[in-house]
């Protein structure tokens, strides 16, 4: 059956970020290529800022997605794409909204939409700022409740699921969009990363971190393999300390904002990557999440083989060829090993999980049928 679906995210609030961009295309033209009718729209706080305009009509204009975007000013009408009428017009038809991180607010664009899913892709802190600390993130008025936490839900999983029935979903990605990497014009472990995103939090003793606390815990494993080790870290100038040590450690540090600032440019550096060094937040490691990266999945579907720190995704996926867990940088320095000494084996096996596990199609086909019988 063709659903007119209503997805909701952020792609250019903050502008320049081609990562965080494709973590929400994914579902925007992964729904369409399964043959839905797909609108997207994007809320932004406050007053729309220029630079915020100019990228959100180029990544539109990039995917043909120009006449069914709407980049929203929020409590107001205003909208750069789709006028506010024809989205409460679309609203009005839709059969589903999947409501990225809650983002969409705007009663008049909710009510309407019987099925309305809040999807999760920050586990844990999404959980720990809700249940433990009080914090709203917006779950309420939604109808279902999914995660890219593989674990949440589970017994030994950390994260409090606030006896709502959390559907656990892949990060999906079109392969369509995603060919095979030819030429590596980055020979090196790369990775796509902020140093902070947010604050850390503190619950029932235990401590939930960023990418800084996971990276600290690292600092030596540049210096331990001969395959050179490329961040394309947003980190402040001031962390001078921190910088240092990175440098010391023999990272080398580029600026995401220039390799990485619109999705064609992100592509492009994964793609052109020898392998992805998969580095996750501390708190999804801590927590046991399962959390499995969208970026990770990039590198993946591109031929790249992806060496990720463990968060508990490894009871769900396969590893050893294509993608491999570590623990400690004892583990992390084996597997780099592991792929330098096998790299076709280990990208051809890269692309082989994206294909089987990832393809969007399939991880949303799926997502569809665990909502069950509204739609």
């Amino acid at each position: 059956m063709k659903l007119t679906i209503l997805v909701s995210g952020m792609v250019a609030a903050v502008p320049r970020q081609g990562g965080a961009a494709w973590a929400v295309l994914q579902y925007v033209l992964g729904f369409k290529r399964l043959g839905h009718s797909v609108y997207f729209v994007e809320p932004v706080q406050a007053r729309l800022e220029p630079e915020s305009a100019r990228y959100f009509r180029d990544v539109v204009a990039r995917f043909g997605l120009t006449d069914v975007a709407a980049l929203l000013v929020a409590d107001t009408h205003e909208t750069v794409g789709l006028g506010y009428t024809e989205l409460c017009k679309v609203a009005q038809r839709a059969d589903l909204l999947v409501n990225i991180s809650g983002l969409l607010t705007d009663q008049a664009l909710l009510k309407p939409i019987p099925v309305r899913l809040y999807l999760d892709l920050d586990p844990a802190f999404t959980q720990l700022w809700h249940f433990g600390q009080g914090i709203d993130v917006r779950l309420g008025g939604h109808t279902h409740f999914a995660t890219v936490g593989l674990a949440v839900g589970q017994p030994d999983c950390h994260v409090p699921t606030g006896d709502l029935d959390w559907i656990t979903t892949l990060p999906p990605v079109v392969l369509d969009h995603w060919p095979r990497g030819e030429t590596v014009g980055w020979n090196a472990l790369t990775t796509v990363a902020n140093w902070r995103g947010y604050g850390s939090i503190e619950h029932a003793g235990v401590q939930y971190g960023q990418k800084a606390h996971s990276l600290r815990k690292l600092i030596d494993l540049a210096t331990r393999t001969p395959v050179k080790c490329v961040l394309a870290l947003a980190i402040h100038p001031d962390e001078t300390a921190d910088l240092q040590r990175l440098a010391c450690h023999r990272w080398e540090i580029v600026d995401p904002a220039v390799v990485a600032a619109t999705p064609d440019d992100y592509a492009m550096f994964v793609r052109g990557s020898w392998a992805e060094l998969g580095i996750a937040k501390d708190g999804y490691v801590v927590s046991g999440s399962g959390w499995f990266s969208d970026r990770s999945v990039c590198y993946l579907a591109s031929g790249r083989p992806v060496i990720a720190q463990d968060t508990g995704f490894s009871h769900w996926l396969p590893t050893g060829e294509g993608l491999l867990h570590f623990e400690t940088t004892d583990n992390a320095v084996d597997a780099i090993e592991d792929v330098r000494v096998a790299y076709d084996r280990h990208a051809r096996a890269a692309r082989s999980i994206a294909e089987s596990y990832f393809d969007s199609s399939i991880v949303l086909e799926r997502l569809l049928q665990r909502l069950g019988g509204p739609l």
